[in-house]
């Protein structure tokens, strides 16, 4: 029976104006998105090649003994794209291109939109899009009148007045709908596929096909949360042009607006400050700690014995003297100045911390916002991305100090060096951690929980409410 009831259910939707709507969207969305993204990737792939080319690091060469401006870039740690960007951009475009090396701390390149801010007005068009925004919608308008409909036509009464139990009802419902539904979306994203792998995309590979595939899973599975949103509605209203009004509303606000919200009461709930006035803080503390230096230094030149004119002798020999006397004074506010940078970096960094965990914590009261955090998690585009890449400017810019920013002297009188030993050679950017698989699903571990408890608790009140209700 339960057989029977599918495949009448199967005709009614692929008989419907909604399923052309949906071969439509499918047919032409997510091919299109994915070749024309992968065309984006492979520009900035080559962008990025030609930046570390142009920065040459490799080459470079510093003396630690010759005067150093704190604002000046010695290296750069250059952000790679990564080819799972393709569906799901994230956070790629809006990292700093690349992370500059300076003795005042690290700075920050413009991000990738910064070349293109008008495009970036209008949003990202990419595979997280098209299965969050799209496709939630169209999951909505394929289920909102599935009870509803057969109620206020009155077929509904006839149907289970034929002994048919109402959990096969229901049921065929869900699943005749549903089979509608994925298998033109399957169809069309293994075409898309096939499409990038003409294009030379390398799907092949042992750290992509996988997270494809479990990409293509959390798909099915959002798509399935959205039939048990619609069936819920169309359960609890016997009107179709009233559901069909609520499911609309219900999508505006689970997919536009309450992922957003939460992250607005964030800002208001724990405030922080912005990385530039960090950086100036560090920069004026650096001012600070030289003009007390330079005074130091102007009292000890004061010492040096007078001619017979009450002119100060500046000779060699004064000169290395006031340098080795100026050395603790400079050790000691060297150590000032690096624990003073390390404190407000943790302030800030517990700050910023703060305030993301409370908006993920109100964000995540709607499915579309743990399909962003899980899709762009399994892509390399999200939250796990960014900390690699700022983690990794950490780690380098440890090493530069310990290599070069330590052994500059600013306050040297005579400064004699040898080419053949003072030269230093830039340290290499240390590569960004990649996080596997298995590693992404544990952090990723209450998205895809909130995802199943949707699902299966959204059914459940349907079939509840089903059973109660007055036919």
């Amino acid at each position: 029976m339960l057989r029977t009831l599918i495949q009448k259910e199967i005709m009614h939707h692929v008989l419907s104006v909604r399923f052309v709507a949906l071969l439509l969207m499918c047919v032409l969305l997510i091919p299109l998105t994915l070749s024309i993204n992968y065309q984006s990737y492979r520009q900035n792939l080559v962008d990025y090649q030609e930046a570390v080319k142009l920065a040459n690091i490799e080459e470079k060469t510093m003396n630690p003994k010759m005067p150093l401006e704190p604002e000046i870039e010695v290296s750069k740690l250059i952000l790679k794209p990564t080819p799972l960007s393709i569906f799901a951009k994230g956070l790629g475009d809006s990292l700093p291109s690349y992370l500059g090396m300076t003795r005042n701390g690290i700075t920050q390149g413009p991000p990738a939109t910064f070349s293109a801010p008008l495009s970036q007005l209008l949003g990202h068009l990419d595979f997280l899009f098209v299965v969050g925004t799209v496709f939630s919608l169209l999951a909505l308008l394929f289920t909102f009148d599935a009870v509803a409909g057969e109620r206020e036509t009155g077929t509904l009464r006839i149907t289970l007045s034929n002994s048919v139990p109402r959990d096969l009802f229901l049921w065929s419902k869900l699943i005749g709908g549903y089979l509608v539904f994925v298998v033109p979306f399957l169809v069309s994203f293994l075409f898309g596929l096939l499409l990038l792998v003409w294009q030379g995309f390398p799907l092949g590979e042992s750290d992509i096909f996988p997270r494809v595939l479990s990409l293509t899973a959390v798909s099915l599975l959002y798509i399935g949360v959205f039939f048990g949103i619609g069936t819920v509605i169309s359960t609890y209203l016997d009107n179709a042009k009233t559901a069909l009004i609520v499911a609309f509303t219900v999508w505006v606000f689970a997919v536009l607006i309450t992922p957003r919200v939460g992250f607005l009461a964030a800002k208001v709930i724990a405030p922080t400050r912005t990385s530039q006035s960090v950086y100036m803080e560090k920069t004026a503390m650096r001012d600070n700690f030289d003009a007390e230096l330079s005074e130091i230094k102007k009292k000890i030149i004061m010492e040096a014995p007078a001619d017979e004119r009450g002119m100060r002798v500046i000779a060699g020999e004064v000169l290395n003297e006031v340098d080795e006397r100026m050395k603790p004074f400079e050790e000691a506010y060297r150590q000032r100045f690096q624990d003073h940078a390390n404190k407000l970096n943790r302030d800030y960094k517990r700050e910023k911390e703060r305030q993301e965990q409370v908006g993920e914590t109100f964000s995540r009261i709607t499915p579309t916002s743990s399909l962003i955090y899980l899709t762009t998690n399994l892509t390399q585009t999200g939250k796990r991305k960014r900390s690699n890449y700022f983690q990794a400017g950490e780690r380098y810019y440890n090493a530069l100090h310990t290599d070069l920013f330590s052994k500059i002297v600013d306050h040297a009188s005579a400064r004699m060096w040898n080419p053949a030993t003072d030269i230093v050679k830039i340290t290499q950017p240390p590569p960004l951690e990649t996080t596997t698989l298995g590693e992404t699903f544990r952090q990723s571990l209450v998205d895809m929980l909130l995802l199943c408890f949707f699902a299966v608790a959204l059914t459940t009140v349907a079939f509840l409410k089903f059973f109660r209700s007055d036919i």
